[in-house]
C-alpha cells in the first residue's frame, strides 16, 4: 500500500504578547457581559419577554465562549470577529438610522461609545494577518 505525502504549510502563530492581549480582552468581555446576564438566566427577578429573553440567553452563551477563550484564545477568535461585526452592524443599522432621524436617546449615544471602544480594540487586538492565513486566504479553495 503506497501512502501518499500531504503538504502541510505550518501556520505562524501570533506572538505570545499578542496571545496575552487577547485573553485579556476575553476575559473583559466575559465579566462585561456575563455576570449581568448570567444572574438573568438563573435568577429571573421578573418573566422575559421573547427576544429579552433571547437575547439575555445569547449574551450568557457568549461570556461563556469568551472565558473559554481566555484558556484558547486562536481557537476562539471568531467570537472576537463576530464582536467587532455586530458592534459594526449595529452603529449601521440602529445609530445611525437613529441619528439621522433625530431619534437618539441616552441609551443610544451610550452603546454607541461602547461599540467604538470595541471596534477599536478588536481591530488592534486581533491578529489579522493569522486571520488571512487560516480563514481568507483558501476560502474559496474546495479542494482539500
Amino acid at each position: 500500500m503506497k501512502l501518499q505525502s500531504v503538504n502541510t504549510v505550518a501556520v505562524k502563530n501570533p506572538p505570545k504578547w499578542r496571545l496575552h492581549i487577547m485573553r485579556a480582552l476575553f476575559f473583559l468581555n466575559f465579566i462585561s457581559v456575563g455576570f449581568d446576564n448570567w444572574s438573568k438566566v438563573l435568577f429571573p427577578e421578573e418573566q422575559l419577554d421573547l427576544m429579552t429573553g433571547v437575547a439575555v440567553s445569547f449574551w450568557a452563551g457568549f461570556a461563556l465562549l469568551n472565558l473559554i477563550g481566555v484558556r484558547f484564545p486562536l481557537k476562539m477568535l471568531p467570537i472576537l470577529m463576530l464582536q467587532l461585526l455586530y458592534k459594526s452592524g449595529w452603529i449601521l443599522g440602529t445609530y445611525l438610522p437613529a441619528k439621522s432621524s433625530g431619534l437618539l436617546d441616552a441609551g443610544l449615544k451610550e452603546f454607541f461609545w461602547i461599540c467604538i471602544a470595541g471596534i477599536v480594540l478588536n481591530l488592534f487586538i486581533i491578529p489579522w494577518g493569522y486571520v488571512y492565513r487560516e480563514y481568507l486566504k483558501n476560502f474559496f479553495n474546495f479542494k482539500k
